[in-house]
């Protein structure tokens, strides 16, 4: 029982980091935009987490205060920043996101110290399951993994199933042809920056109450989300989720098994599939 406790939380890792890694894989595979500030926004949304609950003493208040929040920083970001070096070397967006995940941290620090805080879980989240007569499990911990579902759930029908999908993988692929269609890919391109950064400040939020809010954890958990892209298929939505679905539950049970080897196992479950599928599981889909 004490393995199928841990394998539910290595799924709920899991559904997590696809929920961060979703967002940069949009921003990263569609738009060509390496943007090394986006686990600064899930800092972001971890630390709005922890003011607007205390502010309006309702977590369902504050989700979606956060959400337009951080979708218009995004627009204001993509639009005075971002889109100033779509034609321009890595190397300029990899200088712009690490001056934002400096500045993001000195405004955290200024706002809220450098002290860790806690979150509380809503009140109707609060209890467990019983599994056994010693052995329960949160429910908010479910309420994690099922928000995630549902998340994965409607991009998928939105990128595949609508004409906005369409158009977004179409200007992934040739932008110019888009373009000459009449489409102004520059609002599509804007509208799915701020989309992918908010569903970053969103994993944040959700995940303050089990994991804290503490400085630091935006530079720690892009490592992760960047190996959940790399294996995964830049670009791939349903890359991103499996990916993300094994390296939470190989992180997870390593530090439960082989606690020893819990800091390597991932990077070696990303060595095993580059060599066998150096592009990644998945195509851009």
């Amino acid at each position: 029982m004490e393995f199928f406790i841990q394998l539910l939380n290595g799924i709920q890792y899991g559904l997590l980091l696809f929920l961060l890694a979703s967002g940069l894989t949009l921003i990263f595979g569609i738009m060509g935009v390496l943007n090394l500030a986006h686990g600064s926004f899930y800092m972001v949304g971890a630390y709005l987490a922890y003011w607007l609950a205390r502010q309006t003493g309702n977590m369902w208040l504050a989700i979606p205060l956060e959400l337009a929040i951080v979708f218009i920083i995004g627009l204001i970001l993509e639009s005075t920043l971002y889109a100033r070096l779509y034609h321009r070397d890595h190397l300029h967006q990899v200088l712009l996101s690490f001056g934002l995940i400096l500045i993001f941290e000195e405004l955290r620090s200024i706002f809220f110290g450098d002290d860790v805080h806690g979150v509380p879980v809503p009140e109707s989240l609060k209890h467990s399951i019983p599994l056994t007569s010693t052995l329960s499990y949160p429910v908010y911990r479910l309420f994690i993994s099922a928000t995630c579902l549902a998340v994965a759930g409607a991009m998928y029908l939105v990128i595949q199933k609508t004409k906005i999908g369409m158009t977004i993988r179409a200007g992934s692929t040739n932008r110019e042809m888009v373009q000459s269609l009449g489409i102004n890919i520059k609002l599509v391109y804007r509208w799915v920056f701020a989309f992918g950064v908010t569903l970053a400040a969103f994993a944040g939020m959700i995940a303050a109450p089990v994991s804290s809010v503490y400085p630091g954890m935006g530079s720690q958990i892009l490592i992760i989300c960047f190996v959940v892209v790399v294996i995964g298929g830049i670009g791939s939505i349903k890359g991103a989720m499996v990916a993300a679905l094994m390296i939470g539950i190989v992180d997870t049970l390593g530090q439960v098994l082989l606690p020893e080897f819990s800091g390597v196992a991932v990077y070696l479950l990303m060595a095993a599939v580059l060599l066998w599928r150096p592009q990644g599981l998945f195509k851009v889909a």
